[in-house]
C-alpha cells in the first residue's frame, strides 16, 4: 500500500514559472506550468497507488485532480511544508513535484514494484541539484525540516539527512527540472507528445516577432526557438 503525493500550486500568471519570463510572457509561463501539472497528474493516475494526494497551494484545483485527496500546503518555507506533509500521511509515501512533466510510469515503477522491507527511502535527483521524488517507508517530517531548499546542493543535503538517520536509500533516474527556457526546451524534446510540449509549441506560435533584413522578412520567436514543431 503506497500513497502518491503530487505537490503543486495554482498557476497564476506572475506566481509560477517566473524564471521563464522573459522570454515567455507571464501568461504563457502559467499555461506551461498548468500543462506540466496535468501531465504529472496523468502519470500519477496510471500508477498503482492506494491513495493519491494533491499537496496544493491555491484556491482553484488543477484540471485532472478531481479524484485526488487535497491537502492544503501550510505557510512557511518549503522544508516546513514538506515536513508537514510527511507528518500527516501514514505508511509508504512518495512525493513528486510538478516541474518534471516528462516523468513516466516507468520512472516510478521501482517504487511500486520493488519497495521491499529493506528499503527505507527512494530518492529521485534533479539535474539542478535538487530532487524530483522522495519516498519514505515510515514518513516523518523531521527528515525534511531544516534541509535548505531551492539550492544547487539541496539534493546532497537531503541525501545526507537520510543517511544520517540510518536509512537504506534506493535511487530513481535523474530528471531535468524545468527552471529555465533551456530546461523547458529539453523537456519538450524528451516528451514531444506531452501537454507540456504542446503548450510550449503554442507559445512559439503565438509569441513571434517579425524582422526584415536585406529585404527578407523572417518571423522568429527568440523565447522558444529550437522547440520542435
Amino acid at each position: 500500500m503506497t500513497t502518491l503525493v503530487v505537490i503543486a500550486k495554482e498557476t497564476i500568471p506572475g506566481k509560477v514559472k517566473t524564471r521563464l519570463h522573459p522570454p515567455l510572457s507571464l501568461e504563457q509561463a502559467a499555461d506551461v506550468a498548468a500543462a506540466a501539472i496535468q501531465d504529472t497528474l496523468d502519470v500519477a493516475r496510471r500508477l498503482p497507488a492506494t491513495r493519491r494526494v494533491l499537496l496544493f497551494d491555491g484556491n482553484r484545483k488543477p484540471v485532472g485532480s478531481e479524484d485526488f485527496d487535497v491537502i492544503p500546503q501550510i505557510g512557511g518555507d518549503l522544508d516546513a511544508r514538506l515536513g508537514a506533509l510527511f507528518d500527516e500521511v501514514d505508511g509508504k509515501t512518495v512525493l513528486i513535484g510538478m516541474d518534471t512533466p516528462q516523468v513516466t510510469v516507468e520512472s516510478l515503477a521501482p517504487v511500486f514494484d520493488a519497495w521491499t522491507d529493506d528499503v527505507d527511502a527512494w530518492f529521485g535527483p534533479a539535474n539542478d541539484g535538487g530532487f524530483w521524488a522522495l519516498g519514505l517507508a515510515r514518513p516523518t517530517g523531521d527528515l525534511l525540516r531544516g534541509v535548505p531548499m531551492s539550492r544547487d546542493d539541496t539534493g546532497a543535503h537531503q541525501l545526507r539527512r537520510l543517511a544520517d538517520a540510518g536509512l537504506s536509500v534506493r535511487m530513481l533516474p535523474e530528471l531535468v527540472d524545468v527552471d529555465t527556457i533551456d530546461d523547458a526546451r529539453l523537456v519538450a524534446a524528451t516528451a514531444p507528445d506531452s501537454r507540456f510540449a504542446a503548450a510550449l509549441r503554442h507559445a512559439k506560435a503565438t509569441a513571434t516577432t517579425t524582422t526584415t533584413t536585406n529585404g527578407v522578412t523572417r518571423t522568429t520567436d527568440p523565447a522558444t526557438e529550437g522547440v520542435t514543431s
